[in-house]
């Protein structure tokens, strides 16, 4: 993988651990549905008989070509982004 692509990388990893931090949802107001007259028959659902296929599921020994691939490693400075995230805590929020 090229260096130049790793910082790339980095970004979304960012925005997955802000995203994933968490916060705190107060209910400011209660929800009510509204009322409703309905007068009808009720429906009924078709039947359906389904029948699936018979699997086996088994391991058999193959010879196949695979590629030997070697990794090298190398330590460079790069500018990557650094998050602090403070989550809400009560003591943030206001008194009812």
């Amino acid at each position: 993988m090229s260096f130049l692509k790793r910082p790339l990388l980095l970004i979304p990893l960012a925005l997955l651990l802000v995203a994933s931090t968490g916060c705190r949802v107060e209910k400011e107001q209660a929800g009510e549905a509204p009322e409703v007259d309905v007068n009808v028959d009720p429906g009924k659902l078709p039947e359906y008989e389904v029948e699936g296929p018979e699997v086996d599921v088994g391991t058999q020994e193959k010879t196949i070509t695979v590629p030997e691939v070697e990794v090298t490693q190398e330590e460079k400075t790069i500018t990557a982004p650094d998050i602090d995230i403070k989550p809400p805590t009560d003591e943030d929020s206001p008194e009812n």
